[in-house]
């Protein structure tokens, strides 16, 4: 016998139920699975039966229509085409036969040019090394005549005039120092015993601290402070070598390389000197030659 709620309970449980409500919670949802596996096989048998209804449809069209696919024109055609006689090999050596044709053909027209191109590049060749031939011994020739001459002006030279064009040949010079010659190059008369009379080189007075410029490009080989020339610097270039004496100091130590126009010292009164002045003095393997016969000064 079912039990009857009394009036306290059906409230109470009506306000549970509210408060499960109100808290939200959710039913729980019942889940449906499908098997995927199944749903495959029926689409499969499905599509199999679809083409078996199409294949049906086409025997009966065809029976249906018979009267062309079966008709004696087109069976006649069928037979004339099968009733040719095709000889594969034939056929083969014709087509192999007109391709060799053609390509010796070919061959026979490129031999027939080569020998005209050969002749012409060997007659462009052969005028090329005439020319070229004929400029080489006209090259040679000049240099002979040349060698000659210059052999011929220097058994005519003296030394110094052989040095001062093997200086002029080899090196390049600017002055030194701006001022004014006291003293030139060779024999002269001295008033003390003191000066030498042979002047190895020229000597320009300046004022006394005046900046000396190199002459030349070159290495210093030697800076020194004794001796006639008192503070002074050699330098080398080659066969040909400059001094700078009597400074009153010096810008460049020994070993030193230096570039035509680089200050390299100072116009001074040390060693054997009369006054402030640069004694510039030239030598070519230690052979002294008048500078003014090799620059300007």
């Amino acid at each position: 016998m079912e039990r009857v709620m009394s009036v306290e309970e059906k409230i109470r449980r009506a306000e549970e139920i509210y408060e499960r409500r109100k808290q939200g919670e959710i039913r729980p949802i019942t889940k449906v699975t499908v098997n995927d596996k199944k749903d495959f096989k029926l689409l499969k048998k499905m599509l199999l039966q679809i083409l078996i209804c199409v294949v049906i449809y086409l025997i009966v069209y065809s029976v249906q229509h018979n009267q062309y696919v079966f008709s004696s024109d087109f069976i006649n055609k069928a037979k004339e085409i099968l009733s040719y006689d095709t000889n594969f090999v034939e056929l083969y050596e014709m087509i192999k036969s007109q391709v060799m044709g053609f390509i010796g053909q070919a061959q026979n027209s490129e031999t027939v040019d080569e020998p005209k191109a050969e002749t012409e590049d060997s007659e462009v060749k052969e005028e090329v090394n005439q020319e070229a031939i004929g400029g080489a011994v006209g090259v040679v020739q000049e240099e002979v005549h040349q060698n000659i001459e210059n052999v011929e002006n220097k058994e005519n030279l003296t030394p110094e005039e052989i040095d001062k064009q093997n200086i002029k040949n080899t090196t390049s010079f600017i002055k030194p120092i701006e001022g004014t010659i006291s003293s030139k190059y060779g024999y002269r008369e001295t008033a003390t015993g003191n000066v030498p009379k042979n002047h190895t080189g020229t000597d320009i007075a300046a004022n006394l601290g005046t900046k000396i410029k190199s002459a030349t490009d070159g290495e210093v080989v030697l800076a020194s402070e004794e001796g006639d020339y008192g503070k002074h610097l050699k330098i080398q270039i080659g066969e040909v070598s400059i001094i700078y004496a009597h400074c009153h100091q010096l810008y460049v130590k020994q070993g030193e390389k230096v570039v035509q126009g680089q200050e390299i010292a100072e116009v001074g009164s040390t060693g054997n000197s009369t006054g402030p002045h640069l004694h510039f003095e030239i030598r070519i393997s230690e052979r002294t030659i008048d500078p003014q016969n090799i620059l300007e000064l």
